[in-house]
């Protein structure tokens, strides 16, 4: 049965941006080509008409994208252990190590969480996702540890993937960055685009073709030449929490992407070298998507976060 689609309503009008590019942000773990591929379907409506890719939003409009029917999953099963926070017949949330690489991709054929989902879940997964990505609601990247939520059924993931993209789920991280950061507390509302020069990276962006991003901050204990802090996700950017902070001149510990300097510095003064970006998805919550409650999910900091609290308080 196909499930329902997942309706968004424009709360502005976007006149610099088409119609794919905007879905893109606003639907966690669907890329722009698969967008067109919905729209080029028919699998896309605006106020009850076929969406062409290059319209824009406007106000008021009211989008509905529905997925069509899954096709069989093509990666393989893979016997690779999972942190399991929490498992019912409609969803699983994980606690991710860091270093695992969410769904396969290219120099990433498996090893993948979704090899691991695959063997662990025996074919009880969400198909929207398509053959490379059943399950998927979100993602984090392959450095980041933290909660991350797999629908096991497409209402699930429908259900699950609406809460996303309309900012109706609860995420809180805990980072490590490179400086002071003041005040104590404070909120970062800048627009974040595709990097125009480094086609890989996102960047903070003025005027119409960057989208609106916020996130909220909380110091929880001042380090020697970087700031322990809580962060919540306010919008789901990519690489949000990393490109704002950067854009604060304070860049996640360990991202040589966003933070090459800053770290190298930091390494200068403390003799410290993070193995990875320090960003860990510790507080998920959602509602769930058949049974009439709201759930909140806390994963454990890892090792490698602890290592480094205890290097950096000297």
């Amino acid at each position: 049965m196909t499930p329902e689609p997942i309706t968004i309503l424009v709360e502005e009008s976007v006149p610099g941006e088409r119609l794919d590019a905007y879905l893109a942000q606003r639907i966690p773990d669907v890329s722009r080509g698969a967008i067109q591929r919905l729209i080029e379907s028919g699998n896309v409506q605006v106020n009850g008409n076929h969406a062409k890719p290059t319209q824009t939003p406007r106000f008021g409009d009211r989008i509905a994208v529905t997925y069509p029917d899954p096709e069989p999953a093509e990666a393989l099963p893979q016997d690779i252990p999972l942190d399991v926070l929490h498992e019912d017949d409609d969803l699983l949330v994980l606690n991710k190590p860091p270093g695992l690489v969410v769904h396969p991709a290219a120099g990433h054929q498996d090893g993948t969480l979704v090899n691991a989902l695959l063997h662990h879940c025996a074919g009880h997964l969400s198909g929207i996702g398509g053959v490379a990505r059943p399950g998927i609601v979100h993602r984090l990247d392959k450095d980041t540890s933290g909660c991350i939520v797999v629908a096991k059924n497409d209402k699930a993931h429908v259900a699950l993937a609406a809460q996303f993209a309309n900012r109706e789920s609860h995420k809180v991280y805990q980072a490590i960055v490179c400086g002071s950061v003041k005040p104590d507390a404070g909120e970062i509302s800048a627009d974040i685009a595709r990097d125009p020069t480094h086609r890989k990276r996102m960047a903070v962006t003025e005027g119409s073709r960057g989208r609106e991003a916020h996130t909220g901050y909380r110091v929880s204990e001042r380090l020697r030449g970087a700031t322990w802090l809580e962060a919540v996700l306010h919008t789901g950017r990519t690489h949000q929490i990393r490109v704002h902070f950067q854009h604060l001149g304070h860049p996640l510990v360990g991202d040589d992407i966003y933070g090459k300097k800053p770290n190298a510095r930091l390494t200068e003064i403390t003799g410290y070298r993070a193995p990875r970006q320090l960003l860990h998805a510790w507080r998920l919550g959602f509602h769930h998507p058949t049974a009439d409650r709201i759930m909140e999910f806390e994963a454990p900091l890892p090792a490698d976060f602890h290592d480094a609290l205890g290097m950096l308080r000297g």
